[in-house]
């Protein structure tokens, strides 16, 4: 793969990150106060029934396993843990907290691809921990130890899922949309008994809420997935687990452009830091690519 080839795909794989930013200003402005779980379970379940009945084919084999795995690790786990985070920490502390996620990738990178662990990429990932911290963090806040660990929980699951989703890749039989909504079928279904016991199912609902939900299920779920799934099988999953950190300035950027919300220079400087931090993680990679070097670790996907 060449460097332009490469940009090209880190600036695909962005797009998911950022729309996932949009996620707390439609939460907050269009969808019903205190239901998160449901709003998740809404967000997933429904685009994961649309993808698998448009490919009409359900796992076989090992692949209901795998399946079950990733779609609690990828949707279900991960959201729950990040929404218990949400609700226990203050402002984006969350945010803060899942910033050690290419840590846990590099570490099980190393484990099940070999890949060596690179010094450069830790020290970035520090960096870019500390432009999350300007970015979201207010002095004097309070951190419970039940949403630190909720986060780290969180953080551990998506990185295990990147993981796991190239180690496997998918059936060769199976197109990207419906791998897809195998997993988004699989999470929702998670969070769907979880969310009608701790909140209910939302009443009343008003064309906002319908707009809301809408956005999530089609461009937050089904769109977004997709993309990432694909970002996925193009690019190393330590630069995957970098580019996440898009998420953060997204919403911090939307909060600034449509609800009007202070941006301070900190905030500026955090944002310009974490950008840095994703260059400075993949020098090495640039490198490599610019003499052709194969990205694309050989996926599994004869175990179908």
């Amino acid at each position: 793969m060449t460097n332009k080839q490469l940009i090209l795909w880190m600036l695909v794989a962005m797009i998911a990150p950022t729309i996932w930013g949009s996620t707390y200003i439609v939460t907050t402005e269009l969808l019903p106060p205190d239901m998160p779980l449901m709003a998740s379970t809404l967000r997933a379940l429904p685009a994961g029934i649309l993808l698998v009945l448009i490919g009409r084919k359900l796992p076989k084999g090992i692949w209901w396993v795998r399946s079950i795995v990733l779609g609690i690790l990828n949707i279900g786990g991960f959201f729950y843990c990040l929404f218990v985070a949400a609700y226990l920490l203050p402002g984006g502390v969350a945010a803060l907290v899942m910033s050690c996620q290419p840590i846990i990738v590099m570490i099980l990178g190393a484990l099940l691809f070999k890949d060596t662990l690179n010094l450069r990429q830790f020290i970035a990932c520090a960096i870019a921990a500390v432009g999350v911290a300007m970015l979201v963090l207010e002095p004097n806040m309070n951190l419970p130890v039940q949403g630190v660990i909720a986060g780290l929980i969180g953080a551990a699951s998506m990185a295990t899922g990147i993981v796991l989703t190239k180690k496997w890749g998918k059936p060769a039989d199976v197109n990207l949309y419906t791998f897809t909504g195998w997993q988004l079928v699989v999470g929702g279904l998670f969070l769907l008994p979880i969310g009608l016991v701790q909140e209910g199912l939302p009443s009343n609902l008003t064309v906002d809420n319908i707009i809301g939900y809408s956005y999530l299920s089609i461009i937050g779920a089904l769109f977004a997935y997709i993309v990432w799934f694909k970002a996925i099988e193009k690019l190393p999953v330590v630069t995957v687990s970098f580019i996440s950190f898009a998420s953060p300035i997204s919403a911090t950027l939307l909060g600034y452009f449509i609800l009007s919300q202070r941006l301070t220079m900190s905030q500026t400087l955090g944002a310009v830091i974490i950008v840095l931090a994703i260059v400075i993680s993949q020098v090495q990679l640039f490198k490599k690519s610019s003499s052709n070097f194969n990205l694309e670790p050989s996926l599994d996907k004869k175990n179908s």
